[in-house]
C-alpha cells in the first residue's frame, strides 16, 4: 500500500477529498496538521448536524492507494487542477504490511473507572486491584469505557454501590450502544435492566456483551420499554438529549434519578433550558471538557 500525503487549506478539504474519492483512493483521512501544538483546533460535531468546519486551517489529507504508480498518477492529475492551488505535496510513502488485529488490540488497554472497577479487553488479564470487571472488546457500537462520557456514567453507578440500593433496582440505559452502562449497573447489583437503542447492531452488541459478562438484561428497540425506572441513563449527545427531554423524564420514577452524558461544558445552559419544564439539571461530574448532568424526581 502507498499513501499520498497532501497539505491543504480549510476551504479545499472537501473538494480535494471528493477528487481523491473519484480517483479511486482506497481510503481518505483528514488530520489537523497542527495537532499536539498550541495551534491545535478542536472540532466537535453531532450526528445529523452539519460539521462546524470542513477541516482545519492547515489540514493534512492522506489517501491510500494499492500501488505507487496509482498514487503518482493521482498526484499528477491533481496538480493540473485549479483547486489544487494553495495545496502542497508532502510525499508518497510506503505503508508496510501489519498485523492489524494485533495493532488494534495494542491500542486498547484496561481502563480504570475506580481503583476496584475496570473495563478489560478479553486479551488482557484484569489488574490485581480489580474487584469488579467488565469484559469488553471494541466493536461496531459506541462504548468501550475509554470516552469521558462513558467513564463518568460508570463512576456514577459505582458511587451508588451499597449506598443507594434503590437507585439500581430498576435501570434504563437509553441509547445503549455496546451495553456497557447496563452491564455496569448489573455488576453493581441492578436486577431489572432495560437497554435500548435505535440501532439494531447496538442491540445485538449489547446482547452479546451481556452474555460475555454473565449478566441478565433486556435489550431491544426503544418501543420495548415499559413503566418507570429508579435510574434512567442516557449517554448520547446534546441535541438528541434535548429532543428526548419529555420522554426520558417520563420514565423516571418518583424519587428516581435521570443521568445524562454526551454533553460538552459549553452546552450546560442549553440542557438546563431544555429540561427546565420538567426538572432542574445539575452538573454532577466533569472530565476533559465533557460533563455529566443529573436530576432527581
Amino acid at each position: 500500500m502507498f499513501e499520498l500525503r497532501l497539505m491543504c487549506p480549510e476551504d479545499r478539504v472537501e473538494t480535494l477529498s471528493d477528487a481523491l474519492d473519484a480517483l479511486d483512493a482506497l481510503s481518505i483521512s483528514v488530520e489537523d496538521a497542527d495537532a499536539q501544538t498550541d495551534a491545535e483546533q478542536a472540532l466537535f460535531g453531532e450526528p445529523g448536524m452539519p460539521p462546524p468546519k470542513e477541516g482545519w486551517q492547515r489540514s493534512r489529507v492522506l489517501a491510500l492507494f494499492a500501488t505507487r504508480e496509482q498514487a503518482q498518477a493521482t498526484l499528477e492529475l491533481l496538480q493540473l487542477q485549479d483547486f489544487f492551488e494553495g495545496c502542497a505535496v508532502l510525499g508518497i510513502q510506503n505503508v508496510p504490511e501489519q498485523d492489524w488485529v494485533r495493532l488494534t488490540q495494542s491500542q486498547f488497554a484496561p481502563v480504570d473507572i475506580t481503583s476496584e472497577f475496570w473495563i478489560v479487553p478479553t486479551w488482557h488479564e484484569p489488574p490485581a486491584t480489580a474487584r469488579i470487571v467488565i469484559r469488553l472488546d471494541p466493536g461496531l457500537a459506541f462504548g468501550t469505557g475509554t470516552h469521558p462520557t462513558t467513564r463518568m456514567c460508570l463512576r456514577w453507578i459505582a458511587r451508588h454501590d451499597g449506598v443507594d440500593l434503590v437507585a439500581l433496582s430498576r435501570v434504563l440505559d437509553y441509547g445503549c450502544g455496546s451495553g456497557i452502562l447496563a452491564i455496569g449497573a448489573a455488576k453493581f447489583g441492578a436486577t431489572d435492566i432495560d437497554a435500548v437503542d435505535i440501532d439494531l447492531a447496538a442491540v445485538e452488541s449489547t446482547v452479546l456483551n451481556a452474555q460475555a459478562n454473565h449478566v441478565v438484561l433486556r435489550a431491544g428497540l426503544p418501543e420495548t420499554i415499559h413503566g418507570v425506572y429508579q435510574t434512567v441513563l442516557a449517554n448520547i449527545l446534546a441535541t438528541p438529549l434535548k429532543v428526548l427531554a419529555p420522554l426520558l423524564w417520563s420514565r423516571v420514577a418518583d424519587g428516581g434519578t435521570l443521568v445524562l452524558a454526551g454533553i460538552l461544558e459549553r452546552q450546560v445552559d442549553e440542557l438546563k433550558a431544555a429540561y427546565a419544564p420538567y426538572c432542574a439539571l445539575e452538573v454532577a461530574d466533569t472530565e476533559d471538557g465533557w460533563i455529566l448532568m443529573t436530576a432527581t424526581k
